[in-house]
């Protein structure tokens, strides 16, 4: 299973050893989106979802999400996370919301698991903040878009 660090030589999974590494600064971001009708769309930004406050509500749950990824993925490490930024952006051109998290720590592995279950959550807790209006949304895009730090240094989505 050359590659796949989270199988041993049998091929069980395994959680990576990461007592070597050095520690670094760490940062990753990720997005989402919500596809949605103008009309649903509408009451997110007029603040009229019977739920309350969609986007204020959507970046705290993803926020949280990120401080419980190695809770919900089996193989991650937990991290001490320095900073959680959740942004959701209303877009008329989707139409729907888009969604881009970052998270950053200082340690021996990196933090991508963190911003795309940031981003994940956030997108997730759109769709319920909405449902009741619309069932039909779409939530896609979810997506690293660059992480930073660590051996294998920089990557941006979209260079090889």
């Amino acid at each position: 299973m050359s590659g796949l660090t989270h199988f041993d030589a049998e091929g069980r999974a395994v959680m990576v050893d990461v007592s070597e590494k050095p520690v670094t600064s760490r940062v990753a971001t990720a997005s989402a989106h919500v596809v949605m009708q103008p009309e649903t769309l509408a009451h997110v930004i007029a603040g009229t979802a019977k739920k309350g406050d969609v986007l204020g509500v959507a970046r705290l749950a993803g926020i949280m999400a990120a401080k419980q990824t190695s809770a919900l993925i089996p193989l991650c490490h937990p991290l001490p996370i320095t900073k959680v930024a959740v942004d959701l952006v209303p877009d008329e051109a989707l139409p729907g919301v888009r969604i881009t998290a970052e998270v950053k720590t200082t340690g021996q592995t990196g933090v991508e698991m963190e911003a795309l279950t940031a981003a994940s959550v956030a997108a997730l807790t759109v769709y319920d903040m909405l449902k009741a209006v619309e069932k039909g949304m779409e939530i896609g895009g979810i997506a690293v878009l660059r992480k930073e730090g660590g051996k294998s240094g920089t990557y941006e989505r979209g260079t090889p």
